[in-house]
């Protein structure tokens, strides 16, 4: 009969500690964020593996971040360098906690489809590569918080900026770098220091 009581009364014990730890551990993943967090932003996004998601979805990864479009043949083939040659110097620190997003510019044409298509060809369709798409209301709302400017000069085409973002695992900005092909030494450290 002891026996039974002792039992009882540790599993009890570790029915408690194990609740107790899950709880704790969801009051720090649902923490308040900032108000300058992306994460506030409540659009959904599709994923070039045609998944859908919602940028709180990425909470707790570094996310450094570029705007494109896949059909474009003058810069965007240069950020997509940049951005490789970016998680060139920095995949071996911390890479489960880094995500390597291109949002697309132009959803009309860009279905999860052709995003896929396009990360085979770029060798960029695995981790920590993220392609997305939106409604280009959202689009256009996440290029505004960016600073992004963008605009249809012809049906196939568009005039864009490109800027480099990086996001800390909060969601928000710590670090932007404007042009192509440039030394990326800063965004290179900020990214490693987030990844910390």
């Amino acid at each position: 009969m002891k026996k039974q009581y002792v039992l009882i009364i540790i599993l009890m014990n570790i029915c408690f500690f194990s609740c107790r730890q899950k709880t704790q551990k969801k009051n720090i993943d649902q923490s308040p964020l900032s108000e300058l967090s992306i994460f506030n932003l409540p659009s959904e996004w599709t994923t070039h593996k045609n998944e859908d998601i919602t940028l709180e979805s990425l909470r707790g990864n570094v996310i450094v971040l570029v705007m494109v479009y896949t059909s474009c043949k003058a810069a965007c083939p240069r950020l997509v360098s940049d951005m490789k040659n970016i998680h060139k110097q920095i995949k071996d620190n911390n890479p489960d906690r880094l995500k390597m997003v291109l949002v697309s510019i132009d959803p009309k044409t860009d279905t999860p489809e052709r995003l896929n298509s396009f990360a085979i060809e770029n060798q960029i369709d695995q981790k920590p590569w993220l392609l997305l798409r939106s409604t280009e209301g959202n689009t256009r709302e996440l290029a505004n918080v960016l600073a992004v400017k963008y605009k249809s000069i012809s049906p196939i085409d568009f005039s864009h900026s490109n800027i480099v973002s990086v996001f800390n695992r909060e969601g928000e900005l710590v670090f932007q770098q404007e042009g192509l092909a440039l030394d990326h030494k800063g965004t290179v450290e900020t990214i490693k220091k987030q990844l910390e």
